[in-house]
Order: C-alpha cells, then sequence, then structure tokens
C-alpha cells in the first residue's frame, strides 16, 4: 500500500494547500493523487503524519513528489511487491508554489502518454486547422471548430465535453480538461493546463488552472497558477517578467518573507479569489483564499487572505464571503458544502 504523507509539505506551497492536500493539486492533465493511482492501478492514501502508518507492507511518499512511469517502474515488481531504492532521478518534485508552472511541460507530457494508452482520439473536425495531428487527443463530446491546434512542440490533450470557440490559436503542450471552455479568438501558448468547467480568455502562457475558475476575457496571463473558484476580471492582467530582467521575489508564507523564484513569476491565486476588471498584478503576486481584489494601479506583492480591495487591504466579512462563494458556485450548478464552510471558518480565524 502507498501512502502519501502530508505534514512537511503543505505550508510550503501555500496557497494552494490551504483548502486541499498537496495531493490534490493538477499539473499536467491529472491530479498528482490521480497520477499515482493510475500508474499503480490501486488507490492511494493521503496521511496528516507519517506516524499514522503503521503496516509493515507500506511505503510512504510526499504528496509533492510527482511520480512517473519509470519511477513506479523501479520501484514495483511484476507481483506488486515494492523494492527498496526508487529511481529518484525520473520524478519532480513541488518545493515551492512556482514550481508547479515551471514542471508544467514536463507533466503534460507525462500524462498524455498515461491518458491516451490504449484509446481512440475523435475525429479532428475538418474546419480545424493542426500541425503533428499524432500528438493531439481529443475526448468523446469534445466541440471545436475553425480554431488552429499546433502540436509540433509537444502534445494537445482536449478532454470531455470541453470546447474551443472559433478563431483559438493553441500551441502545445496543453490540455483542456473535462467540461473546460476556450473562448473566441483566444491564444494559448504552452505549457498550460486549464483545469474542469474553468472558462479562459484572452492570452495564457506557461500556466495552470486547477479547476471551476475564469479567466474569460482579454489580458495577459503568464507564468501562473490559478485556484479553484476564482474569477479573473475583463482586462486583468499580470506582469511575470521584471523591467529589469532580474530574478523575482515571491512571498514565502513558511519563512514570513520573501524568496527569489527565478526570472519569471506571475500571479499565484489562492481559492475562492477573484479581481475586478483592468487588475494589474504586480511581478509575483501571490494572494491568499478568498480575497476580493479591486483598486488602482498594481497590486501589493502579498494579498492575504479574506482580504477587500487591495490598498488599504480592508477585512473581508466573513458570512458576505461566504454568501458570495455561494453566488459564485451557483453559476457552475455547484453547493458550497458544510466541511467547505468550516474549513473557510478556520482558515478566516487563523488569518
Amino acid at each position: 500500500m502507498i501512502f502519501l504523507n502530508d505534514k512537511e509539505v503543505r505550508d510550503h506551497l501555500f496557497p494552494f494547500t490551504l483548502m486541499r492536500s498537496a495531493a490534490d493539486i493538477r499539473i499536467g492533465i491529472l491530479t498528482i493523487r490521480e497520477k499515482w493511482e493510475a500508474l499503480l492501478g490501486q488507490e492511494v492514501k493521503v496521511v496528516e503524519d507519517a506516524n499514522m502508518v503503521s503496516s509493515p507492507d507500506a511505503r510512504l511518499f510526499a504528496t509533492n513528489i510527482i511520480p512517473s512511469e519509470q519511477f513506479i517502474a523501479s520501484f514495483q515488481t511484476e507481483d506488486n511487491l515494492l523494492k527498496k531504492d526508487p529511481d529518484w532521478e525520473s520524478i519532480k518534485i513541488l518545493q515551492y508554489p512556482w514550481h508547479i508552472f515551471e514542471c508544467n511541460d514536463w507533466a503534460l507530457r507525462e500524462d498524455f502518454k498515461l491518458v491516451t494508452r490504449n484509446k481512440t482520439t475523435q475525429v479532428i473536425p475538418e474546419s480545424v486547422q493542426v500541425i503533428n495531428a499524432k500528438d493531439i487527443f481529443i475526448e468523446e463530446g469534445a466541440r471545436l471548430a475553425h480554431c488552429m491546434l499546433n502540436a509540433s512542440q509537444g502534445p494537445i490533450y482536449i478532454g470531455k465535453d470541453a470546447e474551443i470557440m472559433e478563431g483559438s490559436f493553441i500551441r502545445g503542450p496543453f490540455a483542456l480538461c473535462e467540461g473546460a471552455v476556450v473562448k473566441m479568438g483566444s491564444k494559448i501558448y504552452g505549457a498550460t493546463t486549464i483545469g474542469p468547467y474553468s472558462t479562459v480568455g484572452g492570452e495564457i502562457k506557461n500556466s495552470v488552472f486547477l479547476g471551476y475558475s475564469n479567466k474569460a476575457h482579454d489580458g495577459y496571463l503568464g507564468d501562473a497558477v490559478i485556484g479553484e473558484w476564482c474569477n479573473l476580471g475583463a482586462g486583468t492582467s499580470n506582469s511575470n517578467l521584471k523591467n529589469t530582467a532580474s530574478d523575482v521575489k515571491v512571498w514565502h508564507n513558511p519563512s514570513k518573507d520573501y524568496i527569489r523564484a527565478g526570472m519569471k513569476c506571475g500571479l499565484l491565486m489562492g481559492d475562492y479569489s477573484r479581481a475586478a476588471i483592468n487588475t494589474a498584478f504586480n511581478t509575483g503576486t501571490v494572494t491568499g483564499i478568498c480575497a476580493n481584489i479591486f483598486g488602482e494601479g498594481l497590486t501589493p506583492k502579498f494579498i492575504p487572505s479574506f482580504t477587500w480591495g487591495s490598498k488599504a487591504l480592508s477585512r473581508y466579512e466573513f458570512e458576505k464571503a461566504l454568501s458570495d462563494i455561494s453566488n459564485w458556485k451557483k453559476l457552475k450548478n455547484q453547493q458550497l458544502t458544510d466541511a467547505e464552510a468550516k474549513q473557510l471558518k478556520h482558515i478566516f480565524e487563523q488569518s
């Protein structure tokens, strides 16, 4: 049995682990937990502490390890026994939240092989222009017409019941997950993942939407990670490169300080956060969960959870926050659960 340990990992991947285990972060096409289960052919369990694992046959890994087929093969024998020394060179590890977009190219290629194996793609519609059709896979129910798919630089995966509207240009590697929508005239560069039931438009590059979020209008998003149930208003853009081309410093929650994240980093937005029209996100901006962001000029580099506005950084009233989340969930035929409300209440009281 494989167990995934969350204890030493979660705070380092803030804000994306406030509402979920690191194992449930989407990177590539699947979440980390889904990758483990697909590769192993069995359920894996997430634990909060290694001391919770008592079985002598159990194998324990950190939840921020992104497994590969080669990694699994290195420690799993034909009779499903576990060997001692996995191939650690064949994995990626999410040590910081910006590693999600930095590793997304690799993860997309790995997942494309895994998800499409022994399956047949739907026929590419005649009106769709393609380059390197053999690396394009379309699931049942997907809708696309009069768009351009270029898989010469990496594979393109179109999920079940997803839609690409006319006039869109997409360059792989790219994944559009189940029920997600690319709106008319979009320009999307690899390596980008649009999570389930998200809606996107405008210009996007090397970004990951975890799911159920919207960037439905023009504006630029690059080298970014957007949590679930987020919304970026029309004209919203992020900076992902400083004018000096020097390293971007990003808020690191465990140390309560800014640390270097490399030359490029855009917006890292936690779940349930939203930005008004024409919001200008500073290079390497981090927002917590449930922030309602509006105001003139560049945003602060760090916007705490339950922030109202972006300059005075007022506090979001909790009951209003829950009401607003419920309204957004109704737009995608979902409801806020009691468990989610309880978890949000705990974070509100601790932040």
